[in-house]
């Protein structure tokens, strides 16, 4: 699982059949110490998020199966919301 920060949402009216009635987000990955580290990438949300939350988020198969769609071209999807982080130094 991979730490990230929804900063934006994508809507996309003609898409794969497979993805209808999902909610596309803009998420840009973030280190342990919730900086921004590489590009934004697009998630299906599982879970609800909205923007400003810090997410977890998981890539490849794990993905179609959090959204429960294995015949979609699904690479990106959010599985929790973050309440808080702690890490003993």
């Amino acid at each position: 699982m991979h730490l990230g920060k929804v900063i934006g949402t994508v809507v996309a009216t003609r898409k794969d059949e497979n993805l209808i009635g999902t909610k596309l987000m803009i998420t840009q990955p973030l280190s342990m110490d919730l900086k921004p580290i590489g590009e934004p990438i697009i998630a299906v949300d599982t879970v609800g998020a909205g923007i400003g939350e810090v997410v977890l988020y998981v890539k490849g198969t794990a993905s179609r199966i959090a959204a429960r769609k294995m015949d979609s071209p699904i690479d990106c999807a959010i599985v929790g919301i973050v309440d808080d982080i702690t890490i003993d130094n």
